[in-house]
């Protein structure tokens, strides 16, 4: 440390009291910054910037990366070295861990198909679409449960079918379920007939869509299981030098060396987010959006299969 703040102790331990003040106080801010979001809901300025952060950026994961940047650093005396750990904490567990947002869109997806299929049996044993729906909702797929059960609370308290599937499709926000509720929101409208093999055919497209899915993400897990294998390497190198031939690394005690080893973090931080983003599967365009009007008031029932 000697080299970076002088030989004085007591500036070293001024530093260090500093830092971990700091640290503190920005732990508090997010904290507060968190929970005033829940409190006062999506319309503060409190909730857009929380919306900014990766969901998994959770108040003990800060806490615990601000830690573990602390710590990195008063082992290393390198301000850097706790500013790179602090990162590190913070997003290599999401990409170097399963990928769980994959994982449950495709079993929405699935969902999505058997419920489906769900409406086209129904629909065939000459129920009506509102019917249908409802019935279907009571013994609805485990992912969907949720907001198939709200689309019935909305049917039954005299919502208009299709302004109800309109406020379903927002609530799964999935582009190949925008598909299904534009089709079940036609028929509504208009009394459309033969729903029930168009919903077939839907059925089995998005059952298309979750093969494909798959075998995209197959695909991306050899990607990252090279990244995992580049990382585990890459700090199991870093912490034996630190460990067992600490003068090795003497070059970043000073002010040049932190520089360097600022800019190897940051390539080595943009070359994992390259690779996050060519992972990465673009959704198609939705065809309802939260701005499309809902129809007008209306207690006709829904068409038939």
């Amino acid at each position: 440390m000697s080299g970076l703040i002088g030989s004085g102790g007591g500036t070293g331990a001024a530093v260090a009291c500093g830092t971990v003040f700091g640290l503190g106080l920005v732990a508090i801010g997010y904290g507060a910054v968190r929970r005033a979001a829940r409190e006062e809901g999506t319309g503060s300025w409190h909730a857009a910037l929380v919306a900014r952060l990766p969901a998994q950026w959770t108040s003990r994961r800060v806490v615990l990366a601000m830690i573990a940047g602390v710590v990195a650093g008063a082992l290393t005396a390198w301000p850097v070295a706790a500013v790179l750990t602090t990162v590190a904490v913070l997003t290599l567990p999401g990409l170097l861990g399963p990928d769980r947002d994959a994982a449950r869109r495709t079993e929405r997806m699935e969902a999505l198909a058997t419920w489906t299929e769900m409406l086209r049996d129904t629909l065939c044993a000459a129920a009506g679409l509102e019917q249908a729906v409802l019935a279907t909702a009571d013994i609805a797929p485990a992912a969907l449960e949720t907001e198939l059960r709200r689309l019935a609370s909305a049917i039954r308290s005299r919502q208009p079918l299709p302004a109800g599937l309109r406020a379903f499709a927002e609530d799964v926000d999935d582009p190949l379920a925008d598909v299904v509720v534009a089709a079940l929101v036609m028929a509504a409208e208009q009394q459309a007939s033969h729903l029930a093999p168009l919903l077939g055919e839907l059925a089995e497209s998005v059952r298309e869509q979750v093969a494909m899915r798959q075998r995209i993400d197959a695909g991306r897990a050899s990607v990252r299981t090279g990244v995992r294998v580049t990382v585990g390497v890459t700090l199991g190198m870093a912490v034996g030098l630190v460990v067992f031939n600490r003068p090795y690394l003497d070059p970043f005690n000073t002010l040049t060396g932190q520089a360097v080893l600022a800019v190897v973090g940051v390539l080595f931080a943009a070359s994992f987010t390259y690779l996050t983003a060519i992972g990465r599967i673009d959704d198609p365009i939705r065809l309802i959006s939260p701005s499309t009007p809902d129809a007008a008031p209306s207690n006709t029932p829904g068409g038939t299969g």
